[in-house]
């Protein structure tokens, strides 16, 4: 067997995979906090654009959500294969 490859089916390579999918989790969830900060001050600094940036909003913020739900699939295969 290889070097890669060892170390990949070891535990070491279990770590890898569940830090990564962790970190994907993380980073979505600051990414989603910057993006309600920065409607919310939107909202406060323009109270009649709310439809267009709630609409902007959600639709970054579940851009972002994908991003991470891919982080951490990838991450779970990791930790399987």
């Amino acid at each position: 067997m290889d070097l890669l490859n060892v170390m990949l089916s070891s535990p070491i390579g279990n770590a890898g995979g569940a830090i990564g999918a962790g970190l994907g989790a993380i980073g979505a969830g600051i990414g989603i906090g910057q993006i309600g900060k920065g409607a919310l001050e939107s909202i406060a600094r323009q109270p009649e654009a709310i439809n267009d940036i709630r609409s902007n909003m959600i639709l970054t913020a579940a851009l972002v959500e994908g991003v991470a739900l891919f982080a951490v699939i990838i991450g779970f295969l990791a930790m399987v294969l």
